[in-house]
C-alpha cells in the first residue's frame, strides 16, 4: 500500500527502486538487529530494551505522518520503525521458545499468523481512512493501535528460565561447525532475496494490467490474510512432518508463482496466485527457525537465532531494490519474475543439503 501510495502521490519524481529501499530496509532491520537482541536475551535482558524500543516504536509511527521528503520517510520509516521492530520482535522469540517446548511448530505458526493479522489489517485500515481523512491521520490513528498493541505485549511476556551467559561472545563462530546450520543460513539468505518481490510490486502490476485502483490495492491485504492461514498450518505440518520436509515443497510452489505471475492479465488469476503465494509463504515464515532451534542448545537459542536473522537481513534489503532496479531497466516485470523465481531455485538444494548433513543421529533433530 505504501509504495504504491508513494509513488503514484507523495514521491512522484522517486523511482520505484528508491522507494522499495524504504520497505527492503524496513523489512531488513526487523531481522538485522537479532544479533544482538538475541545476545542480551540469553544473558536476561529483556523488558527493558523491550520497553524502550515499544516508545520510540510509537514514536516513529506518529513522525511519519509530519514527513514530506524521501530522505524523511527513509530514515524514520525505513531505519527508525524498522530497527525497532527488529527490537522487539527477535526477543519475543525467544520468549516462545522459553515458555513452549512441545508443539514448537504450532506455538510459531500462531506467533507468525498474529504478525499475519496486522499485516492484514493495517493496509485494510490505510486504504480506507487515506481517502477519508488524508495521509497524515491515517497514520496517527495507526500510532494509538500500536500504543494499545504494544502496552499489552509489555504487561504481558516475560522470559522463563535464568540468564545463561554460553562462550562465543556476541557471534558465535563454533555455531558453523554445524555443517546444517551454516547451509540453512545461506538458504536463509536466498530465499529472502526474492521473498517479497511479489508483495512489494504485485499492486503496482496489477494496475498496469488493468486491474481496479480498489482491487489492486487489496492484493496486499489477501496476500497477508491468506498468509495467516499458512502459517497455522504450517505449524501444524512442520510438527507432524519436520520443519524442512515441510518447508521445501512450499518454498518450491512459492519459486513457481514467483516465475509465472508477471504474465497474468486475469484478475480472478491474479487473486488466485497471491493466495497460493501468500499461503506457501506464510508456511515458511511460520517455520523458518524450528530448524535452527534443533541445531544447538536452549541456552544459545537467541545467539544462535539472531545469526540467522541477521544474515538473511542482507538478502531482505537487497531484494526489492534489485527487482525495482530490474523492472526501471527493462520497463516490465517479465524479468523481475525470472529474478525472483531464481532466488528460489538455488534453496531447493540447499534445504536438500541441510537434511542430508543433518544425517544419522541427527536427522530426526534437524527436521523436527
Amino acid at each position: 500500500v505504501f509504495q504504491t501510495y508513494y509513488e503514484e502521490t507523495l514521491l512522484p519524481d522517486s523511482s520505484p527502486s528508491d522507494i522499495a529501499w524504504i520497505g527492503s530496509v524496513q523489512y531488513a532491520l526487523v531481522y538485522l538487529p537479532g544479533l544482538v537482541m538475541g545476545r542480551l536475551f540469553d544473558l536476561g535482558y529483556f523488558k527493558i530494551p523491550y520497553f524502550a524500543a515499544s516508545c520510540v516504536f510509537v514514536t516513529c509511527n506518529f513522525i511519519i505522518a509530519e514527513c514530506t521528503e524521501y530522505w524523511q520517510f527513509f530514515l524514520v520509516q525505513g531505519l527508525g520503525v524498522g530497527i525497532c521492530g527488529g527490537m522487539l520482535f527477535g526477543p519475543m522469540l525467544g520468549v516462545v521458545f522459553h515458555w513452549f517446548n512441545k508443539q514448537k511448530g504450532l506455538t510459531l505458526g500462531v506467533v507468525a499468523m498474529s504478525a499475519s493479522v496486522g499485516a492484514t489489517v493495517f493496509p485494510i485500515v490505510a486504504q480506507n481512512l487515506i481517502p477519508q481523512v488524508g495521509f497524515k491521520w491515517t497514520m496517527r490513528i495507526f500510532r494509538f493501535m500500536v500504543l494499545v498493541l504494544l502496552g499489552v505485549a509489555n504487561l504481558a511476556t516475560d522470559r522463563r528460565l535464568p540468564p545463561t551467559d554460553v562462550k562465543g561472545g556476541l557471534f558465535n563462530w563454533a555455531a558453523f561447525k554445524n555443517p546444517a546450520y551454516t547451509v540453512y543460513c545461506i538458504f536463509g539468505v536466498m530465499v529472502f532475496l526474492g521473498f517479497y518481490t511479489v508483495l512489494t510490486y504485485m499492486p503496482i502490476y496489477a494496475i498496469h494490467a488493468g486491474v481496479s485502483d480498489d482491487v489492486a490495492l487489496y492484493l496486499v491485504a489477501i496476500v497477508n490474510g491468506s498468509s495467516g492461514c499458512g502459517r497455522l498450518i504450517g505449524g501444524l505440518l512442520g510438527d507432524r512432518f519436520g520443519a524442512l520436509n515441510t518447508i521445501t515443497p512450499f518454498i518450491a510452489l512459492v519459486g513457481i508463482v514467483m516465475f509465472v505471475w508477471p504474465f497474468v492479465r486475469n484478475e480472478g488469476l491474479l487473486i488466485a496466485i497471491v493466495v497460493i503465494y501468500g499461503f506457501s509463504c506464510g508456511v515458511y515464515m511460520s517455520i523458518q527457525l524450528a530448524p535452527v532451534r534443533a541445531m544447538g542448545g536452549i541456552g544459545d537459542i537467541g545467539r544462535r537465532t539472531g545469526m540467522f536473522m541477521t544474515l538473511t537481513a542482507f538478502g531482505i534489503s537487497a531484494g526489492p531494490p534489485i527487482s525495482g532496479a530490474i523492472n526501471s531497466a527493462t520497463g516490465g516485470f517479465e524479468d523481475v519474475g525470472w529474478y525472483a523465481g531464481e532466488c528460489f531455485s538455488g534453496p531447493l538444494v540447499l534445504c536438500s543439503c541441510s537434511w542430508f548433513f543433518g544425517g544419522g543421529d541427527g536427522v530426526g533433530v534437524v527436521l523436527s
